[in-house]
C-alpha cells in the first residue's frame, strides 16, 4: 500500500512558513511499520513511517550520536549531486557528521510545500527544504531523500540536491 502525506493547507500552520508547525497529519502506516505525525518529528512533516520521522528530527536537532543511531551498521549514504560525497557504514557516517553540521549552521530539514513524501513498503520518498544560515547568507535548497528503510532504521540515503545552491 501506498501512503502519501497530506500537503499542508491553508488552514495548516506549517504551510505558512514550511520551517514551523507541528504538522496535521494523522498516524498512518505504510506496509513498512509504525509512523509518527508531524508533532514527533518536527517541521510539519507528518504521515512517514517512524524510521524516516526519527532520522529527519534527529538531523534538525543537529545531534551527531542521535543521527547515526538512525542509521543501520551497514548504512549507506550516496548523494547524485556535484559536490556531494558518499560513505558506507554507520562509523564512517558518523564521523563525518559533525563536519557536515559545522558546515551548515542552524541546518533545518522542511517538507517542500509543492510536494508530499510518499512511503510504499521499506522505501520512503521524502522531498525537502534545506535551510541553513551560512555565512555568505542564508541558504535555502530543495532536494529529495530516497530512503530504504530496515529494521526499524534507514539503512540507505540516496540524496538529490541542488549543489550549485550551496556557496564553494
Amino acid at each position: 500500500m501506498t501512503t502519501q502525506a497530506p500537503r499542508p493547507g491553508p488552514a495548516d500552520p506549517a504551510s505558512a512558513d514550511p520551517g514551523v508547525g507541528t504538522g496535521t497529519g494523522t498516524d498512518r502506516t505504510d506496509g513498512a511499520g509504525d509512523t509518527a505525525d508531524g508533532a514527533a518529528s518536527g517541521g510539519g512533516w507528518s504521515g512517514l513511517p517512524a524510521p524516516a520521522a526519527a532520522y529527519v528530527a534527529a538531523m534538525n536537532a543537529g545531534d551527531p550520536d542521535a543521527i547515526a543511531a538512525c542509521v543501520t551498521a551497514d548504512f549507506r549514504n550516496e548523494h547524485a549531486s556535484a559536490h556531494g560525497g558518499g560513505c558506507v557504514g554507520r562509523a564512517a557516517y558518523r564521523e563525518r557528521l559533525p563536519g557536515f553540521l559545522a558546515a551548515f549552521p542552524g541546518l533545518r530539514y522542511s517538507p517542500d510545500p509543492d510536494q508530499a513524501p510518499v512511503a510504499a513498503g521499506g522505501r520512503v520518498a521524502m522531498p525537502y527544504l534545506m535551510t541553513a544560515a551560512l555565512p555568505a547568507g542564508p541558504l535555502r535548497l530543495r532536494g529529495l531523500w530516497l530512503l530504504t528503510l530496515r529494521d526499524g532504521r534507514v539503512a540507505a540515503r540516496l540524496d538529490y540536491w541542488d549543489s550549485g545552491a550551496v556557496p564553494q
